[in-house]
């Protein structure tokens, strides 16, 4: 499945930003591992709840009411402590995943294309640093390997707490002009 932002990119610009969740690769294939992770953990604590039922129930509840209702739903359902969200958030920041995250297949052959035409390429990214660093590590990357340290890592959210302004800061760190970027989020 490709994402929908991926399409009818311009390939004239010099840099190019992309965002990672559900840009590059489908949050849902790291949420889900988060609440397998959740489940053993709650499983292994507690010994009250199967680890599959619990990270099923969890699965059901973001797929129809999304991610802010999976903790309560869960705590409602199986009694779980709130001293147990901190755990969840926990994992989600720094969780070792047992499955290789995926890039959408039209985002590597993107990112390929945009490199080999010398195109710079970023990721700015919005969310916990921890956690979007987290992501990176477990991604598949591929043909894209050779090139991954190359592609540097922008938090929207620690240069917005500093003020910065993000266009303009994205020019002068990579020498371009304004106009030559191309963000994707």
């Amino acid at each position: 499945m490709m994402s929908e932002k991926l399409k009818n990119i311009p390939t004239d610009r010099k840099l190019y930003a992309f965002e990672l969740d559900d840009v590059l690769y489908p949050y849902q294939d790291y949420i889900l591992q988060i609440y397998y992770l959740f489940g053993s953990f709650y499983e292994f604590i507690e010994g009250t709840v199967k680890a599959n039922d619990l990270a099923h129930f969890m699965k059901k509840v973001y797929m129809h009411h999304g991610e802010d209702m999976v903790f309560d739903a869960a705590k409602e359902v199986y009694g779980i402590d709130e001293k147990y969200k901190e755990n969840l958030e926990r994992l989600k920041a720094n969780g070792i995943l047992p499955l290789r995250l995926e890039l959408y297949e039209e985002a590597k052959q993107l990112l390929l294309s945009l490199l080999e035409k010398g195109k710079q390429i970023c990721v700015l990214t919005k969310g916990n640093p921890v956690e979007q660093l987290n992501k990176l590590k477990f991604f598949e990357w591929g043909a894209l390997e050779q090139y991954r340290k190359s592609i540097k890592i922008y938090f929207v959210d620690e240069l917005l707490h500093q003020q910065i302004d993000i266009i303009p800061y994205l020019a002068e760190e990579f020498t371009v002009n304004e106009e030559d970027i191309f963000v994707v989020h």
